[in-house]
């Protein structure tokens, strides 16, 4: 059974077909695994403000993608921060 990358487990459930790479749930879920082990570098490496800086940069725009992904589509909007566990319930 071949090994599947992080990336590859957030891709599967968000694409809208087999070809899909580029789709706004897609970069959603690409920005969203690259967060989490830039956090995980972070949590080792307290000093790398280079890094930090770029965590800051993608986190910001997995926001507007998930701004636009909500005002044009709220039913795929609920479903992706479900399936990402991105927004705490409240």
């Amino acid at each position: 059974m071949p090994v599947v990358s992080p990336k590859r487990e957030f891709v599967d459930g968000l694409r809208q077909h087999q070809a899909d790479t580029g789709s706004v749930p897609v970069q959603i879920a690409l920005l969203s695994a690259r967060i989490d082990e830039l956090t995980e570098h972070l949590k080792v490496r307290t000093g790398d403000k280079h890094s930090r800086y770029g965590l800051l940069r993608m986190v910001g725009r997995r926001r507007r993608l998930l701004k636009y992904l909500q005002r044009k589509d709220p039913d795929r909007y609920r479903e992706v921060i479900t399936k990402l566990e991105i927004r705490a319930r409240r």
